[in-house]
């Protein structure tokens, strides 16, 4: 067992909020008011954005997919993207209701120490797979 203490990467943790704030901007519903929504199709599987929050300086969305049958489905995430620095990072996931920066490994929930940078990655594949290959649909639910 590793009992180095993890240590964030700070620059490479801002280079993917950066990533994912160009790549969010693209997707998100084109009037910025909460409870617009958009949906994304991307072959069989349907993924929503929905706009929850809405400050001067931020946009709060939860993105999720909307059937439940899917072969490695989407876990429901909560973005916030801070408009003034451009950058946008997962703030909560499933049963997560906040992610810390680092977590304590071994844990109860086994979420690894770079738990908030995983999350972050897996939304930039996620949002880089809907860019390319999705397709812009009306709301489902």
């Amino acid at each position: 067992m590793n009992n180095r203490q993890y240590h964030v990467d700070l620059a490479d943790l801002m280079r993917v909020y950066e990533t994912n704030y160009a790549k969010l901007s693209a997707l998100l519903p084109r009037s910025n008011k909460i409870e617009d929504q958009c949906c994304y199709q991307v072959e069989k599987q349907h993924y929503q954005i929905e706009i929850i929050e809405v400050t001067v300086y931020t946009t709060l969305v939860n993105i999720w997919q909307v059937e439940g049958d899917a072969q490695y489905p989407l876990p429901k995430l909560t973005v916030r993207l801070y408009h003034d620095a451009k950058v946008a990072e997962v703030c909560a996931a499933e049963s997560l209701s906040r992610v810390k920066p680092r977590y304590q490994y071994p844990n109860v929930k086994m979420l690894q120490r770079d738990e908030k940078l995983q999350l972050n990655r897996f939304l930039g594949d996620w949002l880089t797979f809907c860019l390319k290959r999705g397709v812009t649909g009306t709301p489902i639910i």
